[in-house]
């Protein structure tokens, strides 16, 4: 049971208690299998879509629901099941144009009725908080919506669109994106199937195979490693406040967030060494409220951890984001730290720019949306990867940068917290750059 969450189950209430059956198109015509239909005969089928999509994460959902609205047939392929796919404990800060592009695909009404809306952030340092005016500056807000909630929504609106994905299909791997034959070979209870398609969406994230397929002499990759990890707990208790606060402190960064208003997510700057099991729960509240100002730290709410995990930091970006007929998505193409809050929100805006592209070259005959898609989505990459960094080093205690670089962090925050046009422009990046 997840708690908190929707789960997946095998009762008959389970949005997967049915089993889903392969669509096939043959001969151009679309038909759904028989139930009856042997797995030899299926091999036997000739298998073909129009988008072959790596990867049931929110980047590949998104996407395969928007090429859905377009009229743009498409296949899911995941390596791993359902239930590992919504186990996946991730942050959930959505900015406005994220939570349109859910409701336009019919996916975003439980996000209006049980998202917290947020106005503001507040950052603290040298023992105050000071918060930042997001709605005043940008006539903006942002969204408190788990990424797991946004994957189920997304599950559950494909399904009831009749819509297939393949779970737990093995040995994924694109062919000849660079040639004439896009396709997709994978392994599904003990046979392989091939799935032609016209072009092929990597959205399986940095470990995937996509970006891993392609000729080192054709990838540009930017790296950086942080030196420092965020220790995370989910606990069934209420925020400490009713809006984020990023805490600067000579211990290190620490971050009060939440999920609900019953449910909080903590987080603790920590060495890359450590591991959870050196971090009892009485441990990691004690070093929170150490981090904290002295408000916050009375006011804070403690209670076993029901989710612990330690999550290292990077920025990286894979350049170009297309190859042939594939197209990179999400964080097969990009990781930023997640200061920013970007990661999910950079994952939609390429579903966006990749299905727009692709809806023009169905539907007007142009090359010209898919032609430019990589430096389209690059161009909102690199500023959300500018962003994050910034955030991150402005935050986060650096282990080389001495006496004299914690004191140009806090004359940083004090200017930002202090010029108008400072505020203004964290504001505006962080509730989401235009897309």
């Amino acid at each position: 049971m997840l708690h908190g969450f929707v789960a997946v189950s095998r009762d008959a209430h389970s949005p997967f208690a049915q089993r889903l059956y392969d669509i096939i198109i043959v001969c151009g015509r679309l038909r759904q299998a028989r139930r009856d239909e042997s797995l030899q005969d299926r091999e036997e089928q000739v298998l073909r879509t129009k988008v072959a999509i790596i990867g049931a994460g929110p980047a590949g959902l998104l996407l395969g629901q928007l090429l859905h609205q377009y009229g743009i047939d498409n296949i899911i392929l995941e390596r791993q099941s359902p239930d590992y796919v919504l186990g996946r404990i991730r942050a959930g800060l959505l900015e406005e144009g994220t939570v349109t592009l859910l409701d336009q695909v019919g996916a975003g009404a439980r996000a209006h009725a049980e998202g917290l809306l947020h106005e503001g952030i507040e950052l603290a340092f040298a023992g105050r908080r000071h918060r930042i005016d997001m709605k005043s500056a940008t006539g903006k807000t942002v969204m408190i919506y788990g990424q797991t909630e946004v994957t189920l929504d997304l599950m559950n609106a494909r399904k009831a669109a009749g819509l297939t994905t393949v779970y737990e299909a093995s040995d994924v791997q694109p062919h000849d994106f660079d040639g004439s034959h896009p396709r997709v070979t994978y392994g599904k209870d003990g046979v392989t199937h091939t799935l032609d398609c016209d072009f092929i969406a990597g959205c399986d994230g940095f470990h995937g195979v996509s970006r891993a397929s392609v000729p080192a002499s054709a990838l540009q990759e930017f790296e950086r490693v942080y030196p420092f990890g965020w220790l995370g707990i989910l606990s069934e208790t209420p925020p400490v406040s009713h809006e984020l606060i990023y805490s600067n402190h000579a211990r290190g960064f620490a971050l009060c967030t939440m999920r609900s208003m019953k449910r909080s997510r903590h987080y603790v700057q920590c060495s890359l060494d450590d591991h959870v099991d050196q971090w009892p729960d009485d441990r990691f509240w004690d070093e929170l409220k150490s981090r904290l100002d002295q408000e916050a730290a009375d006011s804070l709410i403690t209670g076993p951890s029901i989710e612990k995990s330690i999550a290292p930091l990077r920025s990286f970006v894979a350049e170009p984001m297309r190859f042939g007929k594939m197209f990179l998505c999400g964080d097969a193409a990009h990781i930023v730290p997640p200061t920013g809050a970007k990661g999910l929100n950079l994952a939609a805006s390429d579903a966006h720019y990749l299905s727009s592209a692709l809806r023009e070259f169905y539907d007007e005959k142009s090359n010209a949306g898919i032609d430019a898609y990589s430096a389209r989505a690059l161009a909102r990459v690199w500023k959300a990867v500018r962003f994050s960094w910034w955030m991150t080093s402005m935050l986060h205690k650096f282990p080389d940068n001495g006496s004299i670089g914690a004191r140009i962090q806090l004359a940083e925050l004090d200017y930002v917290t202090q010029s108008q046009a400072a505020m203004t422009s964290l504001a505006e990046n962080y509730v989401g750059l235009p897309f």
